[in-house]
Protein backbone atom coordinates (compact mmCIF):
# COMPACT_ATOMS: atom_id res chain seq x y z
CA UNK A 1 0.00 0.00 0.00
CA UNK A 2 1.54 3.28 -1.05
CA UNK A 3 1.10 6.46 0.86
CA UNK A 4 0.63 9.59 -1.17
CA UNK A 5 1.47 12.89 0.42
CA UNK A 6 -0.49 15.83 -0.79
CA UNK A 7 1.41 19.07 -0.98
CA UNK A 8 -0.59 22.20 -0.32
CA UNK A 9 -1.33 23.98 -3.57
CA UNK A 10 -0.80 27.70 -4.01
CA UNK A 11 -3.47 27.98 -6.72
CA UNK A 12 -6.51 30.06 -5.88
CA UNK A 13 -9.65 27.90 -5.42
CA UNK A 14 -11.88 30.38 -7.26
CA UNK A 15 -9.85 32.24 -9.88
CA UNK A 16 -8.12 30.83 -12.95
CA UNK A 17 -4.53 31.59 -13.92
CA UNK A 18 -3.28 32.85 -10.57
CA UNK A 19 -1.39 31.50 -7.58
CA UNK A 20 0.01 32.73 -4.29
CA UNK A 21 3.74 33.25 -4.03
CA UNK A 22 5.34 34.85 -0.97
CA UNK A 23 2.05 36.41 0.19
CA UNK A 24 1.58 38.04 -3.22
CA UNK A 25 -0.55 36.88 -6.13
CA UNK A 26 1.08 36.08 -9.44
CA UNK A 27 -0.57 35.60 -12.80
CA UNK A 28 0.59 33.85 -15.94
CA UNK A 29 -0.98 32.24 -18.98
CA UNK A 30 0.12 29.57 -21.42
CA UNK A 31 0.21 30.62 -25.04
CA UNK A 32 -2.17 28.57 -27.23
CA UNK A 33 -0.52 25.70 -29.10
CA UNK A 34 2.85 26.46 -27.46
CA UNK A 35 4.67 25.30 -24.34
CA UNK A 36 5.69 28.82 -23.33
CA UNK A 37 3.97 30.99 -20.79
CA UNK A 38 3.50 34.73 -20.62
CA UNK A 39 4.30 36.19 -17.22
CA UNK A 40 1.61 38.75 -16.38
CA UNK A 41 2.96 40.08 -13.12
CA UNK A 42 2.79 40.04 -9.34
CA UNK A 43 -0.17 41.69 -7.61
CA UNK A 44 -1.33 42.56 -4.11
CA UNK A 45 -4.78 40.92 -4.34
CA UNK A 46 -6.14 37.82 -6.07
CA UNK A 47 -8.74 39.97 -7.87
CA UNK A 48 -6.03 42.09 -9.50
CA UNK A 49 -4.14 38.99 -10.66
CA UNK A 50 -7.39 37.45 -11.94
CA UNK A 51 -8.21 40.58 -13.95
CA UNK A 52 -4.72 40.47 -15.48
CA UNK A 53 -5.33 36.85 -16.48
CA UNK A 54 -8.71 37.80 -18.00
CA UNK A 55 -7.12 40.38 -20.33
CA UNK A 56 -4.50 37.89 -21.48
CA UNK A 57 -7.09 35.15 -21.97
CA UNK A 58 -9.34 37.46 -24.00
CA UNK A 59 -6.51 38.59 -26.23
CA UNK A 60 -5.14 35.06 -26.81
CA UNK A 61 -8.32 32.96 -26.87
CA UNK A 62 -10.99 35.50 -27.87
CA UNK A 63 -14.63 34.75 -27.14
CA UNK A 64 -13.76 31.16 -26.13
CA UNK A 65 -11.78 32.31 -23.08
CA UNK A 66 -12.97 31.26 -19.65
CA UNK A 67 -12.90 34.46 -17.63
CA UNK A 68 -12.79 35.14 -13.92
CA UNK A 69 -14.95 38.26 -14.28
CA UNK A 70 -17.03 37.92 -17.46
CA UNK A 71 -19.11 41.00 -16.59
CA UNK A 72 -16.01 43.20 -16.84
CA UNK A 73 -14.87 41.90 -20.24
CA UNK A 74 -16.07 45.01 -22.08
CA UNK A 75 -14.22 47.39 -19.78
CA UNK A 76 -10.80 45.71 -20.00
CA UNK A 77 -8.05 47.40 -22.01
CA UNK A 78 -6.96 45.30 -24.98
CA UNK A 79 -3.34 44.99 -26.09
CA UNK A 80 -2.20 46.63 -29.32
CA UNK A 81 -0.76 43.32 -30.54
CA UNK A 82 -0.33 39.73 -29.38
CA UNK A 83 3.29 40.29 -28.35
CA UNK A 84 3.90 39.28 -24.71
CA UNK A 85 5.05 42.80 -23.78
CA UNK A 86 1.79 44.33 -25.04
CA UNK A 87 -0.32 41.66 -23.33
CA UNK A 88 1.59 42.22 -20.06
CA UNK A 89 1.04 45.97 -20.31
CA UNK A 90 -2.71 45.59 -20.87
CA UNK A 91 -2.89 43.07 -18.02
CA UNK A 92 -1.23 45.53 -15.64
CA UNK A 93 -3.71 48.23 -16.70
CA UNK A 94 -6.64 45.89 -16.03
CA UNK A 95 -5.24 45.05 -12.59
CA UNK A 96 -5.04 48.76 -11.77
CA UNK A 97 -8.62 49.20 -13.00
CA UNK A 98 -9.79 46.48 -10.59
CA UNK A 99 -7.66 47.92 -7.77
CA UNK A 100 -9.29 51.34 -8.13
CA UNK A 101 -12.85 50.04 -8.44
CA UNK A 102 -15.10 48.16 -6.05
CA UNK A 103 -17.15 46.36 -8.70
CA UNK A 104 -15.42 42.97 -8.58
CA UNK A 105 -17.35 40.10 -7.01
CA UNK A 106 -16.36 36.46 -7.19
CA UNK A 107 -18.49 34.63 -9.76
CA UNK A 108 -18.33 31.26 -8.19
CA UNK A 109 -19.48 32.24 -4.71
CA UNK A 110 -22.87 33.08 -3.33
CA UNK A 111 -23.28 36.70 -2.34
CA UNK A 112 -25.13 37.34 0.93
CA UNK A 113 -28.15 39.60 0.60
CA UNK A 114 -29.69 40.91 3.80
CA UNK A 115 -33.41 41.05 3.02
CA UNK A 116 -34.19 42.32 6.50
CA UNK A 117 -32.12 45.45 5.89
CA UNK A 118 -33.45 45.94 2.34
CA UNK A 119 -37.12 45.79 3.33
CA UNK A 120 -36.66 47.57 6.67
CA UNK A 121 -37.98 44.62 8.67
CA UNK A 122 -35.40 43.66 11.30
CA UNK A 123 -37.42 40.65 12.51
CA UNK A 124 -38.66 39.41 9.13
CA UNK A 125 -37.64 35.77 9.58
CA UNK A 126 -38.78 35.63 13.20
CA UNK A 127 -42.17 37.11 12.28
CA UNK A 128 -42.53 34.60 9.44
CA UNK A 129 -41.74 31.72 11.79
CA UNK A 130 -44.23 33.01 14.34
CA UNK A 131 -46.87 33.21 11.62
CA UNK A 132 -46.46 29.52 10.87
CA UNK A 133 -47.22 28.64 14.49
CA UNK A 134 -50.62 30.35 14.62
CA UNK A 135 -53.58 28.01 14.99
CA UNK A 136 -56.33 28.19 12.36
CA UNK A 137 -58.93 30.89 12.89
CA UNK A 138 -62.37 29.88 14.01
CA UNK A 139 -65.01 30.02 11.30
CA UNK A 140 -67.93 32.26 12.06
CA UNK A 141 -71.24 30.83 10.92
CA UNK A 142 -74.95 31.56 11.47
CA UNK A 143 -74.96 30.01 14.91
CA UNK A 144 -71.82 31.86 16.22
CA UNK A 145 -68.14 31.04 16.24
CA UNK A 146 -67.20 27.40 15.98
CA UNK A 147 -64.12 25.43 15.06
CA UNK A 148 -64.67 23.73 11.71
CA UNK A 149 -64.06 20.02 11.40
CA UNK A 150 -61.26 19.57 8.86
CA UNK A 151 -62.93 16.54 7.28
CA UNK A 152 -65.68 18.55 5.56
CA UNK A 153 -63.67 21.68 4.88
CA UNK A 154 -61.12 22.33 2.15
CA UNK A 155 -58.96 25.10 3.56
CA UNK A 156 -55.32 25.72 4.29
CA UNK A 157 -55.29 23.80 7.57
CA UNK A 158 -56.94 20.68 6.23
CA UNK A 159 -53.72 19.19 4.82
Amino acid sequence: MSTSTKTPTSKHPLYRGIRCRSRKWVSEIREPRKTTRIWLGTYATPEMAAAAYDVAALSLKGCHAELNFPDLAGSYPMPASLEPAFIRSAAEAAAELVKCSDVVRPTGGVEFVDEEAIFGMPNLLIDMADGMMISPPPEVGNDGPSVVDSSDSDNLWSY
